[in-house]
């Protein structure tokens, strides 16, 4: 398994900050090669599915994710949403925390994933790269990008 953490301050409010992170298919536009479909109808709940698509043509991969806690931050209350990876290629979970602090938002992405066929030896540089690229998505969704 490679884990890895990325944690952001951003200036927008607790409710901006859940909904980009949470607009899944704006993932997608950050990540190249990548397409995200949502399978079940919206807005996104406790048990909404979506796939990202990874590849070009017919070579790739998919990614597909379930919602299993949905819980959009309100007054005094954090947000926490946790995905479960359910591919053949990739499985493991993501958790996404939004929390108010003071004038600022605190946000917290931890994911452990496991990939395929990706001996353990190759753990720590598989969290470095996730750490960076997840890092990159994140920054870029806060930005409006």
């Amino acid at each position: 398994m490679s884990a890895f953490r990325i944690d952001r301050t951003s200036p927008l409010s607790a409710d901006e900050v859940w909904r980009r992170l949470t607009d899944w298919p704006a993932h997608a536009d950050q990540v190249p090669l990548t397409r995200i479909t949502v399978l079940t109808p919206g807005p996104t709940h406790v048990g909404t599915v979506f796939v990202a698509r990874t590849g070009l043509g017919r070579a790739g991969f998919d990614d597909p994710m379930e919602v299993v806690r949905w819980q959009p931050p309100a007054p005094g209350v954090p947000g926490h949403c946790r995905l479960e990876k359910r591919g053949r290629a990739i499985t493991g979970w993501a958790e996404i925390h939004v929390r108010e602090a003071g004038a600022a938002t605190r946000v917290r992405w931890e994911e452990e994933l496991r990939i395929g066929l990706l001996p353990g030896p190759l753990a720590p540089l598989t969290a470095r790269a996730g750490r960076t690229m997840f890092g990159r998505v994140v920054d870029r969704l806060l930005r409006g990008r």
